[in-house]
This record gives C-alpha cells, sequence and structure tokens, in this order.
C-alpha cells in the first residue's frame, strides 16, 4: 500500500502550445508516472503504435465502452471520438502512481466533475502569442492547410476555457516551462489530502503526549 493516493494530472492547450511535448519531458523527470493512453476512432498516423500512443478502436466499441460506463472522459473532437479508460485509472492513483493526461478542457471538467476530481491536479498551457501557435502548427508538419486552420480557429475555443484549472502557465520557454511543471506537482503530492497517513501519524503523536502524563 502506497502511503499517498496518486494524482491525475491533467495538462491540457491548444494545439501547438507544447502539451504534448511537456508531457514527455515529464515522463523523462519521473519514470514513476503512468501515462493514460486515450482511446480514439481516428485512424493512426504514420509512426504511432496501438496502445502506446492511443488505443485505436471502432466507433461502435468507443461508444459502447462510454454507454458501459467504462470512459472516465470523452469528447467528439474534428469528426472523431477520443476518451480516457476508467479502469486503468483507477488501478493507478490506488496504488499511489499519477496519473498524466494529455486532454482538452471537456475531458479535463468531466474529470473535475467526477468522483475523482478530489485527487486532480489541472495546468494549462497558452501560447506566447497567437502567430506563434500557428507558427508551431505548421512547423511540425503534421497537419495540412485546412486542418491547420480548424485547430487555429478551435484554438479560440480552448484558450477560453484557462480560467477553468488550478495552474495556467504560458510556455515561451520550454526548458522554464518543464521546471514550473516539476514544481507545482512536487507541491501538490504533499498536499494533506494527498497522504493518508497523516492521520495516523498524528494519533500516535498525540498518543505519545498522553504517555508523558
Amino acid at each position: 500500500m502506497s502511503d499517498r493516493r496518486g494524482l491525475l494530472i491533467i495538462l491540457s492547450s491548444p494545439s501547438g502550445a507544447g502539451k504534448s511535448t511537456l508531457a514527455k519531458r515529464l515522463m523523462l523527470w519521473d519514470d514513476t508516472l503512468s501515462f493514460s493512453v486515450s482511446a480514439t476512432t481516428r485512424s493512426p498516423r504514420e509512426g504511432e503504435v496501438d496502445g502506446k500512443d492511443y488505443r485505436f478502436v471502432s466507433e461502435e466499441m468507443f461508444r459502447k465502452w462510454v454507454a458501459d460506463g467504462e470512459m472516465l472522459e470523452h469528447a467528439h473532437v474534428f469528426g472523431n471520438f477520443y476518451g480516457s479508460p476508467k479502469e486503468p485509472v483507477e488501478q493507478g492513483i490506488n496504488a499511489g502512481r499519477d496519473v498524466l493526461f494529455d486532454i482538452d478542457w471537456q475531458g479535463a471538467q468531466q474529470i473535475r466533475n467526477s468522483p475523482l476530481g478530489l485527487y486532480t491536479l489541472s495546468i494549462f498551457i497558452l501560447p506566447p502569442s497567437i502567430s506563434e501557435l500557428h507558427r508551431r502548427l505548421v512547423a511540425r508538419g503534421q497537419d495540412d492547410a485546412p486542418t491547420i486552420a480548424k485547430r487555429m480557429q478551435k484554438s479560440w475555443d480552448e484558450i477560453s476555457h484557462w480560467d477553468g484549472y488550478d495552474y495556467v502557465l504560458v510556455n515561451d520557454d520550454l526548458d522554464a516551462t518543464e521546471e514550473k511543471l516539476k514544481t507545482i506537482i512536487t507541491a501538490e503530492r504533499l498536499k494533506r489530502t494527498q497522504q493518508p497517513q497523516l492521520s495516523a501519524i498524528a494519533r500516535r503523536l498525540q498518543s505519545e503526549f498522553e504517555d508523558l502524563k
């Protein structure tokens, strides 16, 4: 049994603001972090591995999981479904492992409103400017011009939900943003609510005072 509860660490941002890169850096920083592998109905991109990058499933299967209550959160984005299977997340945090999510504001909101919301740490990543956001989307070379235009349009909606998060960071320097994330996670792990063993320690200390009388 772990001496603390696991955290659900949510990273959200508009496409191109850096959350996926930051998530990968956090996984390298702490190999005890588990990454929540989302399920999706979209087709794999070149180089993506089923079960590692995403769980690629049919729309029929995805809808069944939602109907059976097996998804912690889900959303419909750019014509495809995305969501987080609940069982591996619950297993992780119950074992004291932190689970990292790379999801949008809709998924973050669903998790915060779920029974696991008490153990959720949500962080929103803002780009330094809209022009820089566009430059990053073009530079990564994953999407054609119409898709980039759709992502830029959706970015306005994503950014409008920045104030629903516990922490908000402007990613104008990747290394500096990474260090801030590490500081936030380290502090959150030490919160009283994340350390169930503290009650027993406090009771023991009180009984030791009684023994001194």
